[in-house]
């Protein structure tokens, strides 16, 4: 019986390739069914030859039970749902579904600059609007842009973060499969946001999307991602990587909520490099996962850029939520601001943990970090590690942390008024996260909510 038919689908679709061990002939099938240029080719085998040469963190989370002999690295839809779908209407029936019960066509319709969407190793569906495709944006899954964009892709893929940089970087960078490419040409400002949605679906599924986002001089940008995967008694994997390059004067917030099932271990790698007055905004709401392990960062580059981060995670049963934000000034007068939130009940693990490096030529660099933790009961741990590290005198970092539990007193105000304890627990929650959830578009923050109700059910003690 082949793999193909012994693997489940949650949600029964058919597939025509699965492919599960690692080795070079994995890394040259990938490539072959992506139909990609031979430099990337050579690129893959040089990030396999990378990844050979390392193993897994001791370190931090434990990985012990990721099996990586044991991760389906490419999974590819049957020919039934094999094209690259511009209209909406086209996606098969049975993934359209999927994604109209994820509200994806309706936020489209509403207020989308473009939506993008995709199964597994495949992308199904990508559109952008024909208002901003005339004046040069370019929106498409990242096998697309490889054909149609070759030397654009070329000279920016995998710079940003270099196979090198850790181990899963390394398999990444040999597996990738699909997501998404932008670019936006100088001057011109989206102030709509531009949105994908991926679906990890298979049994012992390894999902390793790459997203690459370009903003040239002066030009504006906002991306929203979202994701989930069914829940199996098996481990999956989910090292996807993320670049942004951030022209001058140019702006980009990007959003990204992940609600993954609690056999996935998420080891998700995202970066931007910034150039001068350029600004990058990250917004990161983490739920669901064995085990997270997910620092965004932001490489100040150019004089007087600046970044905002901001992140929530809330850790639950059996779960280690090791999240942060790294933040790296290198021009002068550049500015940072860490803003975390996070919750840990049921016993679950939460750990912060951010980096602000200030090097000897970021002169007149300011940092401002508040770190602030809420408990649910007393068998949860929350840990804030910060590493600071300044090589100049004239740099200025301040940071604050905090941590408790929530208050009794609060509960029973609530509850005297008739509310249940447990919805009263879940607005008091809400309450807490509330000043990174209003960073994300109403729809969003509505989905983030509702998400993080679902979280607080039975957290009554």
């Amino acid at each position: 019986m082949s793999l193909k038919d012994t693997l489940e689908s949650a949600d029964k679709i058919k597939y025509e390739i699965l492919i599960k061990w690692l080795t070079e002939q994995t890394v040259r099938q990938i490539s072959a069914t992506q139909k990609e240029p031979e430099w990337m080719l050579a690129h893959r085998l040089e990030c396999f030859a990378t990844f050979q040469k390392m193993s897994l963190p001791k370190r931090w989370p434990s990985l012990q039970w990721l099996d990586l002999d044991d991760i389906v690295y490419y999974a590819k839809p049957s020919k039934e749902y094999e094209w690259y779908a511009n209209n909406r209407e086209e996606v098969p029936k049975e993934i359209k579904e999927k994604f109209q019960k994820l509200g994806i066509p309706e936020a489209e319709q509403k207020y989308l600059s473009g939506a993008g969407g995709q199964y597994d190793s495949l992308n199904v569906y990508h559109k952008i609007k024909d208002q901003r495709a005339a004046k040069g944006v370019i929106f498409e899954d990242m096998p697309q842009a490889l054909r149609s964009h070759e030397e654009l892709v070329k000279k920016y893929f995998m710079k940003v973060v270099p196979a090198t940089d850790h181990i899963f970087a390394a398999l990444h960078g040999a597996v990738w499969s699909g997501w998404t490419f932008i670019y936006i040409p100088k001057w011109v400002q989206l102030e709509d946001p531009l949105q994908a949605y991926f679906r990890m679906n298979t049994y012992a599924g390894g999902q390793f999307e790459h997203t690459l986002i370009i903003l040239d001089d002066e030009a504006k940008g906002s991306y929203i991602e979202g994701c989930s995967a069914p829940k199996f008694d098996k481990a999956s994997l989910h090292a996807g990587l993320v670049e942004i390059i951030i022209g001058k004067h140019a702006k980009m917030k990007y959003s990204s909520v992940e609600n993954r099932s609690t056999n996935t271990y998420n080891l998700n790698t995202k970066r931007a490099i910034v150039e001068e007055h350029g600004y990058m905004e990250w917004v990161n709401g983490n739920m669901g996962s064995c085990t997270t392990m997910l620092y965004p960062c932001s490489i100040l580059k150019g004089d007087w850029s600046k970044t905002d981060m901001l992140g929530i995670a809330v850790a639950g049963k059996w779960q280690n939520q090791d999240t942060g934000s790294k933040a790296i000034h290198i021009g002068k007068h550049t500015s940072s601001t860490i803003i975390s939130k996070t919750i840990a009940k049921d016993g679950g693990i939460s750990t912060y943990r951010w980096l602000v490096k200030i090097t000897k030529n970021a002169e007149y660099a300011v940092n401002h970090t508040e770190c602030d933790a809420l408990l649910l009961d007393d068998e949860s741990v929350s840990t804030t590690i910060p590493d600071i590290i300044c090589d100049t005198k004239t740099g200025i970092v301040a940071h604050e942390a905090s941590a408790g539990k929530v208050d009794d007193s609060e509960i029973f105000y609530l509850t005297a008024r008739g509310i249940p304890e447990e919805k009263a627990i879940a607005m008091i929650v809400n309450g807490f996260f509330s000043s990174v959830v209003k960073k994300l578009p109403l729809e969003y923050a509505g989905e983030l909510n509702k998400l993080i109700e679902m979280e607080m059910e039975g957290s009554v003690w």
